[in-house]
């Protein structure tokens, strides 16, 4: 069973999460930054789910000291704020999702098992639909009515992490860390450069209109984008 730790002082947010995915996770749930580093130190989970505004010990205090542990566990960030500047600084410090409340459970759920796919936590079906675009993701071979499109790794790795989370805003950061590591020496300008490539390599097929660029913020595989 997938294992959680939610930190969230909000105790009827942390209720509800805890009611919606009780026979599907493992939760341990805190209200505080000082329990949360706590249970970190003393257990391993596959994701946090983590709200920013926390008394003792803030989100970002508890990122903070992931980062400098080395603590590499994948992070949904879940927060009432807005700020670019705060989703950019959550980012940087290794956080893999953004959430801002009030949010479905039904987006949780789908953002929390699409980054655990693409960490490999858990298994998956090996093919990935978008219109009449199939990606194996076994083979690592993408075809448009049969007809393979040749990718390198770094545009085939690209375009499957849009596909899993298609219709979903991702930051630039965002796409760096999943695409390049967080480790990486390049800069975040890279995407952009990446993100040209595969759309030229898709215009032949007309599917590089359904890579939208939110100016200033990151990109979206837009699936209702009229044929």
């Amino acid at each position: 069973m997938i294992k959680v730790l939610l930190v969230e002082d909000n105790e009827k947010i942390s209720e509800n999460i805890l009611e919606y995915f009780e026979n599907e996770m493992d939760i341990k749930n805190v209200y505080n930054g000082r329990d949360a580093i706590d249970y970190l130190e003393l257990y391993d989970f596959d994701i946090i789910i983590l709200d920013l505004m926390l008394p003792e010990i803030d989100g970002m205090g508890v990122l903070n000291h992931m980062s400098k542990k080395g603590i590499d566990t994948a992070v949904i960030v879940l927060t009432a704020k807005e700020e670019l500047g705060d989703k950019l600084k959550a980012f940087n410090l290794g956080a893999n999702d953004y959430l801002t409340k009030p949010f479905y459970m039904e987006e949780l759920k789908a953002r929390i098992i699409a980054i655990l796919k693409s960490i490999g936590k858990i298994k998956s079906s090996n093919l990935l639909q978008f219109k009449d675009m199939e990606v194996n993701m076994k083979t690592k071979r993408v075809y448009i009515k049969d007809v393979e499109i040749e990718l390198n790794e770094k545009l085939y790795n690209l375009l499957e992490y849009l596909i899993m989370n298609k219709g979903v805003l991702l930051f630039k950061e965002q796409i760096f860390d999943n695409i390049c590591g967080y480790n990486s020496d390049a800069s975040t300008e890279i995407i952009e450069v990446y993100m040209s490539r595969l759309r030229k390599n898709l215009s032949k097929y007309g599917y590089d209109k359904y890579i939208v660029t939110k100016r200033g913020m990151g990109y979206l595989m837009d699936e209702s984008i009229e044929d």
